[in-house]
């Protein structure tokens, strides 16, 4: 999987997990906006990051629908984290 998916699949899951996760967001407008994007990076980061170490510790190989899988479930789960610490 590539950079692009990382950044579609991270990105997207943070972004969610910033809108629809229940709560109030602290501060103004520029905050928000803030907050938004550091999700989105760290959904990122997440997603690379578990694809990267399943595959140093050789749970799949590139390209595997296991791959996908952690992805996705690294990045919601660092989301939902972050946006539950930060809201």
């Amino acid at each position: 999987m590539g950079f692009l998916a990382f950044l579609l699949i991270g990105g997207a899951s943070g972004a969610f997990a910033w809108i629809f996760y229940p709560g109030l967001a602290k501060g103004s407008q520029s905050s928000s906006v803030r907050g938004l994007l550091i999700s989105v990076l760290l959904g990122f980061a997440a997603a690379a990051g578990g694809s990267y170490l399943g595959q140093y510790m050789g749970f799949f190989q590139s390209g595997q629908m296991l791959e996908w899988l952690v992805a996705i479930f690294a990045a919601c789960t660092i989301g939902w984290i972050y946006t539950g610490l930060a809201k």
